[in-house]
């Protein structure tokens, strides 16, 4: 059976959307029409959420909103997190012990994105490590609370406190995230996919980084791909692929998809 998305989506003013073009300087393409999917989840459902950048805050209240709608539906979603869970916002420490928490109670999948891939890189590469702190990275030190340190030698000690900073757990969770999820017909990944490649010959760098050419990309990928990495001001619908990464960290917005198959909807 066919699953029509539900256009109920809370539409973003002319100045959210200024911000994501100045910031990222790309145009959004105009709203599709009806689309429908066929998640061949067989009575399952799933939730994804898209990139969280250290916004434990909108990460407790997306938490509310589906607890909520799970418990007058008697709903057991599977919980997907598409990655950049950490960096640039205030609180990834939280994020991580939120999800570390939550999956003792339910089946959470946390995958990579480029952000983790990096921090954890930084442990030993010091040219990573730059490109880390760079990249927000030195808010994720911050919240672990260490700071960068100042003047020479700087990724030396960097790295120290960042060893340091890390609790085991964390970092476990952190190396245990893998870099895509297949259920029924829907793959969850963070950055994409290279067009024209079997999914099972993916490269991680792409899985985890690539833009284009897999965002303007009208290839049937065999599976539907839900994925973040690559801010819009609205979730981006296209028969092939679902973007929902509303760039919480710089519009207060975190989406949380809940799909089933009998429909698509935002929490």
């Amino acid at each position: 059976m066919g699953t029509r998305v539900r256009r109920g989506v809370r539409q973003g003013g002319a100045a959210l959307r200024q911000r994501l073009i100045a910031r990222f300087g790309r145009r959004q393409p105009p709203a599709p029409g009806p689309i429908e999917y066929w998640p061949a989840l067989g009575g399952r459902s799933v939730v994804a959420f898209g990139d969280i950048h250290g916004r434990d805050d909108l990460l407790a209240r997306a938490h509310a909103r589906l607890d909520a709608l799970s418990a007058a539906r008697g709903l057991c979603p599977l919980e997907i997190y598409l990655g950049d869970l950490i960096d640039r916002g205030p609180d990834s420490r939280d994020v991580v012990e939120r999800l570390i928490a939550r999956a003792r109670e339910r089946e959470v999948i946390a995958l990579r994105g480029n952000h983790e891939a990096m921090l954890l890189r930084a442990l030993d590469d010091d040219e990573a490590l730059r490109l880390w702190l760079a990249q927000g990275g030195e808010a994720t030190l911050r919240a672990y609370r260490g700071a960068p340190p100042e003047g020479q030698g700087g990724a030396a000690s960097a790295r120290e406190i960042l060893r340091r900073a890390l609790p085991p757990a964390h970092l476990a969770f952190l190396r245990g995230m893998p870099v895509s999820y297949t259920i029924g017909a829907l793959l969850f990944v963070h950055a994409g996919i290279r067009p024209g490649r079997l999914i099972d010959q993916q490269d991680e760098e792409d899985l985890l980084w690539i833009r284009e050419p897999f965002l303007s990309s009208e290839r049937d990928h065999g599976l539907l791909v839900v994925h973040g990495h690559s801010p819009v001001a609205e979730p981006d619908f296209r028969f092939n692929r679902i973007n929902i990464d509303t760039g919480a960290v710089y519009t207060g917005r975190l989406t949380a998809l809940l799909i089933s198959d009998r429909a698509i909807e935002i929490v």
